[in-house]
């Protein structure tokens, strides 16, 4: 009796492992989030700020939240090569600035060392809008990345769009309320 509970309770973790594995085979791996905002200031000026990780600081949503991280940087802030490394009891990594174009876009490199390994592809485009005359700035940010087999199944049941879009558009939000009040 207890021998065949035991192979149905057997029975049954092995079929949820299965149709995980399953779901995780047929499963994307590849996702990308982008959101945008558009900023009363002109061009260069946004794009001056944007090109310098240390002004992450002042606007990106995950970011502010490691307030006791410790920071080591490497390079010049606002030139391809330059690293923005952290490192607080909920996460570490380093982000890179791999390209430049000026007043069009920052490609950056994100490496996640904890809580879980990963690597992200960030970039920041700046497009000018016709507008008021002062300038007007449209900022779209974009985020790349994937999961490993079989943590893909996981974006079967959660939504990455919503859940980084989020944290993307609050961190435009607080860039644009930065930005307009300079």
């Amino acid at each position: 009796m207890i021998l065949n509970i035991i192979l149905i309770i057997l029975a049954i973790v092995g079929g949820l492992v299965a149709l995980f594995l399953l779901i995780a085979a047929f499963s994307k791996k590849k996702y990308t989030v982008a959101r945008e905002i558009s900023i009363d200031k002109p061009r260069q000026e946004v794009f001056d700020y944007l090109k310098h990780l240390k002004n992450q600081d002042h606007y990106s949503k995950w970011v502010m939240e490691l307030p006791d991280k410790k920071t080591t940087f490497t390079g010049t802030d606002g030139a391809p090569g330059f690293v923005y490394t952290w490192d607080d009891r909920k996460s570490a990594g380093a982000q890179e600035i791999k390209r430049i174009v000026p007043n069009e876009s920052i490609d950056m490199e994100i490496r996640f060392l904890k809580p879980f390994k990963g690597v992200a592809q960030a970039s920041l485009f700046t497009k000018e809008l016709p507008g008021n005359g002062q300038g007007h700035t449209q900022v779209k940010w974009t985020f790349a990345s994937q999961m490993p087999f079989p943590m893909n199944a996981m974006m079967v049941f959660m939504n990455i769009e919503n859940f980084l879009g989020k944290d993307l558009d609050l961190s435009l939000g607080n860039l644009k309320a930065v930005l307009e009040r300079r």
